[in-house]
């Protein structure tokens, strides 16, 4: 005879169970669905930075308030991708065509 721990015992999603758990906590659904619009609110927000950058940025009184603005959002919007566990951010690079002068600003080459 085996037993078996109360689920409220068992290992979740979230605190990294493995793979051969049956399905998917109620709470860990409710946690990633919350990861994914968080992420998707921080993208929105690289979006209109970056928009106001493009339109604004030949200003050169606002540009280096524009700049900062931009780099904020992007630094922000990295922070919640590897909370998501997305490491790597070329593809988002790319898709949001972030500026060199953005990323240099944020530290990278």
């Amino acid at each position: 005879m085996s037993l078996r721990p109360p689920s409220r015992y068992s290992t979740s999603a979230v605190a990294g169970s493995s793979a051969d758990t049956a399905g998917i906590n109620p709470i860990d659904h409710e946690i990633a669905a919350e990861k994914a619009a968080s992420l998707g609110r921080a993208g929105e927000r690289v979006e209109a930075a970056l928009r106001q950058l493009r339109e604004n940025g030949e200003n050169a009184q606002h540009r280096p308030a524009l700049v900062k603005q931009a780099a904020d959002a992007v630094y922000a919007y990295f922070i919640q991708r590897e909370l998501c566990g997305l490491r790597r951010h070329h593809d988002a690079i790319a898709d949001y065509g972030i500026p060199r002068e953005i990323l240099a600003r944020l530290g990278a080459s």
